[in-house]
């Protein structure tokens, strides 16, 4: 790979990172804004939905970070 696919993949790495950053960031208010319900409404319709969304977040972002890892691989 040339320096300048490098470089390129080097950039899409860096707004991946600053991407999984914001997802954390959203994911983490989820998951307190459910864990801050009343426990009645922890076991709510609503609150199951904010529970899944906080895992599906979660989850998106780690696959964020395994499609990272892999971009810096493939680098060297």
């Amino acid at each position: 790979m040339n320096k300048a696919r490098r470089e390129e993949i080097r950039d899409i790495i860096e707004s991946l990172e600053s991407l999984k950053e914001d997802l954390d960031m959203v994911s983490s208010d989820e998951r307190d804004s459910f864990e801050n319900l009343p426990e009645g409404l922890q076991y709510s319709e609503r609150g199951e939905q904010m529970e899944e969304n906080a895992d599906t977040l979660e989850d998106l972002a780690s696959n964020l970070e395994d499609v990272i890892s892999g971009l810096e691989d493939v680098i060297g």
